[in-house]
């Protein structure tokens, strides 16, 4: 699904995701998780801007949470975390792992 993925990161979340000890490239990682999960996230979601979660492994095979919108076909992260147990419990269900 994210195969070419172009990512967009400006100074308003460059490095906000420092602070749940995620670096930018270990968040984009999940998007090439062949096994990946993506949601809609109605719940964040506004008129002017639609979000989705992605659920997915890093490289690290970390468990991450990815809170993303698509603006002018760039994927632009707005967070990244671990997963909680409620996400790795979906993630594992739809991947079979």
């Amino acid at each position: 699904m994210f195969d070419e993925a172009e990512f967009e990161w400006d100074k308003g979340n460059i490095d906000k995701n420092t602070k749940h000890n995620i670096a930018n490239n270990e968040a984009e990682e999940v998007f090439f998780d062949k096994g990946n999960v993506v949601l809609d996230d109605n719940k964040h979601s506004t008129n002017k801007e639609t979000r989705h979660m992605i659920l997915g492994r890093s490289k690290q095979q970390r468990k991450l949470s990815v809170i993303f919108t698509i603006r002018k076909s760039k994927i632009r992260i707005i967070s990244a975390r671990d997963m909680n147990k409620k996400e790795r419990r979906s993630y594992e269900e739809n991947t079979k792992v």
